[in-house]
């Protein structure tokens, strides 16, 4: 019995070894409430709306409101599934040095509709394996969930597990940011297209 109480500063200390490069307080929160926001942004903006407006294109090029949550579901979970990948790897520290952005830039760029940019062919809305809306909600809606209680609980050390995208290289947190800033790019985009005049009313 007298081993025990010798017992408890050991095991703080490996408690305190394993989580001191968790995520803080504050970025975990931050996280939280930017994942929840963005998808409650994608199910707000397509409530409530018929087929015809579902479907309607600003032009023959142009994106449907149904091919933007199509493009978004298939994305997030290319995008988890390659974080997912990073954070199982070893943690590269020394290539944080090629991060140019921060979390707050990142997001702003990335949610710039100013800056146009063509996905790759496999995150297109036609190659998405969803055959309607209610699936490609339906599937963003689990793996966005999943995310959250990710974020919610996890003490991977998310700064120190770097990835090299085309575009930049970002820590795994900033990765998490990325996701809600590429949904909420694409509701501003739908927003767009039920701006445009010949938008159906109904």
């Amino acid at each position: 019995m007298k081993k025990i109480p010798l017992l408890l500063p050991a095991l703080l200390l490996f408690s305190f070894t394993i989580s001191k490069n968790s995520l803080t307080e504050k970025e975990r929160k931050t996280a939280i409430e930017f994942l929840q926001s963005t998808e409650d942004g994608v199910f707000n903006s397509v409530k409530g709306l018929s087929e015809a407006q579902l479907n309607f294109k600003a032009a023959p090029d142009r994106w449907s409101i149904e091919e933007c949550v199509k493009h978004i579901a298939i994305t997030e979970e290319s995008l988890w599934k390659m974080t997912e990948e990073n954070i199982k790897q070893a943690a590269n520290p020394e290539k944080r040095v090629d991060i140019k952005a921060t979390d707050e830039q990142l997001i702003k760029g990335a949610e710039d509709r100013s800056k146009k940019v063509k996905t790759s062919p496999q995150l297109e809305p036609q190659s998405s394996p969803y055959k309607s809306l209610a699936e490609a909600l339906e599937s963003f809606k689990t793996n966005r969930e999943k995310l959250i209680a990710y974020v919610k609980t996890t003490d991977d050390d998310l700064r120190n597990h770097v990835a090299a995208l085309p575009f930049g290289s970002f820590d795994c947190y900033q990765m998490l940011l990325f996701m809600g800033a590429h949904s909420n790019r694409h509701t501003q985009q739908m927003e767009e297209v039920k701006a445009d005049g010949n938008y159906p009313k109904k």
